[in-house]
């Protein structure tokens, strides 16, 4: 699991505060005092600026369309149709044919689990009534009483997709997902006679993800809802949001002990395009500090009597200022202290 640090400044004030981090600064130029004051100027300045300064770290992971959910056969028969790869299938298409006859999408998180008919009343009632409605069939009452009226509805939907019109919908006839799915791969042929239980196909949902393991260690990382920017692989970055965390048990292969992984699923505002499957670098905000002072790190000093200052210079003199340091990201360093504006200029060795 590829893991690389990186850090960033964004200008202006963000909601979200981070702790500072200690770092260890080498190598710092020496300075006399924390109050001395001289008529020489350093050859190069810098100016301190009022910024966002944000840490991050990135981790690898992969482009897609998610997970796979499997379509299996809730009846027995001959394959006689199938989509292509990749297609996208909505409401009321064919997922496959069996018999020449069509297994129709339909909306839900309820899977079909018995035989609708009149005088039934349920969830799954409801849940199908609403489909028929979306579908354009009127005539009857969407609730979760399948009603005489519902089994007429249901004769003219069954008369339209070339099946027998008997007003009861078996499992057999439909398939739910939450949403369109895209066909991910085949898993039977046409010609192929099935069983219920039958593996026929693979869905994934439609619109891009990009998924990334993280060991458990890197947990603070995984918060739902949080931005990250993820690179593509042609170099340009989208911005995406957490919207899944997910605890995953990797087995180990052979005498190798199994794994715990954290699986992140990133979703994007605008969905990449002319991509299906890619190798993708998404970078998570370790901490961040909004509308904090910054300066070049090397501009800090270390001072005789311990910590940190700046060389402030003005009106063509210099003097040596104390400050407090924070977060160190980007080559810049937050840092705080009386004396210091945003706006001064500060030495920093060339």
């Amino acid at each position: 699991m590829s893991r690389r640090r990186t850090t960033g400044v964004v200008a202006g004030v963000l909601t979200v505060g981070a702790v500072a981090a200690a770092v260890t600064v080498i190598n710092l130029p020496p300075a006399e005092s924390g109050d001395g004051t001289t008529g020489n100027t350093p050859a190069e300045t810098a100016e301190i600026t009022r910024e966002t300064l944000i840490d991050r770290e990135s981790h690898d992971g992969t482009l897609g369309h998610g997970d796979t959910s499997t379509v299996t056969a809730r009846g027995s028969g001959t394959v006689t149709g199938l989509p292509a790869s990749g297609a996208v299938i909505t409401r009321g298409k064919p997922l496959y044919h069996l018999d020449n006859k069509p297994v129709s999408l339909l909306y839900g998180a309820l899977p079909a689990y018995r035989t609708l008919r009149p005088g039934v009343e349920g969830a799954d009632v409801l849940q199908f009534e609403k489909n028929l409605r979306a579908l354009g069939y009127t005539g009857f009452t969407v609730d979760d009483e399948y009603t005489s009226a519902t089994a007429d509805a249901v004769e003219q939907w069954q008369d339209d997709l070339g099946l027998g019109e008997t007003g009861r919908v078996e499992t057999s006839q439909i398939a739910y997902a939450k949403g369109q799915v895209r066909v991910d791969s085949l898993s039977a042929e046409v010609g192929a006679v099935v069983q219920p239980g039958t593996e026929v196909l693979r869905t994934t949902g439609t619109t891009m993800v990009a998924t990334v393991p993280l060991e458990v260690d890197d947990q603070r990382l995984a918060r739902k809802g949080a931005t990250v920017d993820v690179e593509m692989p042609d170099g340009s970055t989208g911005k995406g949001k957490i919207t899944g965390v997910e605890t995953v048990v990797e087995q180990g292969q052979g005498n190798e002990e199994d794994t715990t992984v954290i699986q992140v699923t990133v979703t994007f505002a605008k969905s990449p395009k002319g991509l299906d499957e890619a190798s993708v670098s998404v970078d998570f905000v370790v901490s961040q500090r909004p509308d904090v002072l910054t300066v070049p790190v090397p501009a800090l000093l270390a001072l005789a009597e311990g910590g940190y200052g700046l060389e402030v210079v003005e009106n063509g003199s210099s003097r040596i200022v104390a400050v407090k340091t924070g977060l160190f990201a980007d080559g810049r360093v937050e840092v705080s202290g009386g004396g210091i504006t945003a706006g001064m200029q500060v030495g920093v060795p060339s």
